[in-house]
């Protein structure tokens, strides 16, 4: 138990009506009656040991990753991390680390067509390579560590310049975690960050940027299956590429990158001729300069969408994207691609919240009312109020931010216990019973908290609160499926009909989903 859980549980034990002397009665007993053997005390400091080391190899691993992912890509080549690796110890092992790509592309069948890793696919092979040696794992590991980490060089203008780049992606993911976050604000966070790039490494060129998202095509299917709609650019460019729709079977290299996942840079546009300008009243001299298109990738290295560049607005001659500043931009479609999927994930949890709320309404009047909170990014005294629901099955959804703050709300203060203690807490709040219950993450940390309001009944009747019981549970099930899914580098698994169907791919399905799965396991 960590100490707020150990208050927690002591405070629930006691009850909210119990006497400072009962309370020292207690404190007294727990003193003179626990008691812990030598070998009980040695397990837990070997326990405790053993999950420092973890969690400080874990910090190395990730300090590597960033170390040799200088421009923020969020994945390295596992090419060049093989060639590197060849010549530990001399080449030497050479053998162990053909054995442990093997079992790596086991584990990660689209390395093979990609050959990227992503931060838990490297850190996975480090640990398999050191699998492989004979002799202590963790010594190989920080062999491993030692050898990779001397092994990248950078200039002091290159390093300056990343950390700056880095500075700028980071930026993107912080605007995306924000309670209330929207779609809109990473757009605007995504155009910033190339902007501030364009003028600080890139001459300060005049670049007209645009992301398109892959939809599917229900008006002309003739067409193509899907189309890209532009959903976001530059300012100057908004009266001819806002909300424009790309078709497969118009001009147009975006499609390419789609399909083949991998950048398209076009030097000299006017040259090409196979590209579609939105703007079809500009001159040909302003259909000169480079044009660049990125693809977004998901997680399972699945195409969603482009981040697409030109530099037809600036006047200069020489106005060719640079390698280093293509590097850059790849970092930019990663960290909104990583963005996007957080504001999804958010969006998916307030669409299996409604669901779970739907279902527990007509099955328990007792409940007054029912709040759902998420924990803010970054801040362990703040909640962000998402959803309510009365006692009439009225919801509220809060689009905007409505933040709680520990200090400013006393009253509250069970909603942070709950969240401190990973356990359930009840509070009594102007005459009401409130009961507290915490949503964990895939760590086990509290992200959200459900606030339910019994009115003035010390408890729920049997049945409401075995069905309160079970909504809790479910909901709490579809909440890890709906981290989980962003971040699995394999396919989803899905059970019910419903969720094989193109665009209805519903968070709500996922309540529904693990309710009928419990169903069975009762059959």
């Amino acid at each position: 138990l960590t100490l707020p859980q150990f208050v927690q549980l002591m405070e629930t034990f006691v009850g909210q009506d119990s006497s400072l002397p009962a309370v020292k009665r207690l404190i007294a007993f727990i003193k003179e009656e626990y008691k812990q053997t030598e070998e009980e005390k040695m397990e837990q400091l070997e326990k405790v040991h053993h999950m420092s080391q973890v969690a400080q190899r874990k910090l190395l691993l990730e300090a590597l990753f960033e170390k040799w992912d200088t421009n923020g890509h969020g994945f390295l080549d596992l090419e060049e991390v093989d060639d590197v690796l060849s010549r530990f110890k001399g080449g030497m092992e050479k053998q162990a680390l053909m054995k442990a790509k093997e079992r790596l592309c086991l584990q990660y069948p689209q390395l093979s067509r990609v050959e990227k890793l992503s931060p838990k696919a490297f850190q996975t092979f480090l640990h398999l390579i050191a699998s492989e040696f004979t002799g202590n794992e963790d010594e190989a590991i920080d062999s491993l560590v030692t050898f990779l980490t001397t092994s990248v060089e950078q200039s002091q203008r290159e390093s300056l310049q990343s950390l700056t780049r880095r500075k700028w992606l980071q930026d993107i993911q912080q605007v995306a975690e924000t309670s209330g976050a929207s779609m809109e604000s990473v757009y605007k966070a995504v155009l910033r960050a190339i902007s501030q790039d364009a003028e600080a490494h890139g001459g300060n060129k005049k670049i007209s940027a645009y992301i398109a998202l892959l939809e599917e095509n229900q008006l002309s299917p003739e067409q193509g299956r899907v189309v890209l709609r532009y959903v976001a650019c530059t300012t100057d460019d908004a009266p001819y590429v806002l909300n424009q729709v790309l078709y497969r079977d118009m001009k147009g290299i975006s499609f390419a990158a789609v399909d083949e996942g991998r950048p398209i840079h076009v030097p000299r546009v006017e040259l090409h001729g196979n590209i579609h300008f939105w703007n079809s009243d500009c001159s040909a001299e302003e259909r000169e300069g480079s044009f660049l298109v990125l693809p977004l990738h998901d997680a399972r290295w699945r195409v969603f969408g482009i981040l697409g560049l030109d530099t037809l607005r600036d006047r200069w001659e020489k106005t060719i994207f640079l390698t280093h500043e293509i590097i850059f931009y790849q970092g930019v479609s990663y960290a909104f691609s990583k963005a996007y999927h957080s504001i999804c994930t958010r969006e998916n949890v307030l669409q299996m919240v409604v669901t779970a709320l739907d279902w527990l309404y007509p099955r328990t009047p007792s409940i007054h009312s029912v709040t759902m909170y998420l924990v803010e990014p970054g801040q362990d005294k703040a909640l962000c109020k998402m959803i309510a629901m009365d006692n009439t099955g009225q919801k509220e959804i809060h689009s905007s931010p409505v933040l709680l703050l520990r200090e400013e709300n006393l009253l509250r203060d069970y909603l942070f216990k709950c969240t401190d203690s990973l356990g359930v807490a009840v509070a009594p709040v102007r005459g009401e019973q409130h009961i507290a219950v915490p949503l964990h993450g895939l760590s086990r940390q509290a992200l959200g908290v459900f606030d339910i309001s019994i009115g003035h009944h010390k408890k729920l009747p049997p049945q409401e609160q075995k069905d309160l019981q079970k909504m809790l549970k479910m909901a709490q099930a579809a909440y890890l499926e709906i981290l989980r899914r962003p971040q699995e580098e394999t396919e989803a698994t899905y059970v019910l009909e419903a969720e094989h169907v193109a665009n209805v791919r519903h968070a709500g399905f996922l309540f529904h989903r693990f309710m009928l799965q419990d169903l069975r396991k009762c059959i």
